[in-house]
C-alpha cells in the first residue's frame, strides 16, 4: 500500500511559478509511473503531466506545454510539479497518482493510488 500527500498548493498571481511536491509513504518503489492530475470546479479531473518509473518518459497537458514541468526524486519518494507563467485557468485543485508499471497512463483509471489533493488558485 502507498500512500501520497501533496503539498506547496496556494494563491498566486498569473505569471507567477509555483512547485508542488508529492511524497509517496509506505511501500514505495522505483518502478512506479507517477502523474498529476487536477479539478476544477465543476469540471472532471484532467491529466496534466506524467513521468514513468525510470524518468525517461514523460508526458503533458497540450495546454500546459512548456509551462509545467514534471520531474521525481526516488532517493525521497518525491515527485514534482513546477509551474511557470501560471493562468487564471490553472485554478484548480491538484492531485498527485501513481500506478506500478512502465507505461505512463493519461486516465484516471489507470492509477491506483492517489493523494487528497492541494488547491492552486492563480488571481488575473
Amino acid at each position: 500500500q502507498v500512500q501520497l500527500a501533496e503539498s506547496g498548493g496556494g494563491l498566486v498571481q498569473a505569471g507567477e511559478a509555483l512547485t508542488l511536491s508529492c511524497v509517496a509513504f509506505g511501500r514505495t518503489s522505483k518502478t512506479y509511473a507517477k502523474a498529476w492530475f487536477r479539478q476544477a470546479p465543476g469540471k472532471e479531473r484532467e491529466f496534466v503531466a506524467a513521468i514513468s518509473w525510470n524518468g525517461a518518459s514523460k508526458q503533458n497537458l497540450d495546454l500546459v506545454k512548456g509551462r509545467f514541468t514534471i520531474t521525481r526524486d526516488d532517493d525521497k519518494s518525491t515527485e514534482q510539479l513546477q509551474m511557470n507563467n501560471r493562468k487564471p485557468e490553472d485554478t484548480a485543485v491538484y492531485y498527485c497518482a501513481a500506478v506500478i508499471g512502465s507505461k505512463t497512463p493519461t486516465a484516471t483509471y489507470g492509477y491506483d493510488y492517489w493523494g487528497q489533493g492541494t488547491q492552486v488558485t492563480v488571481s488575473s
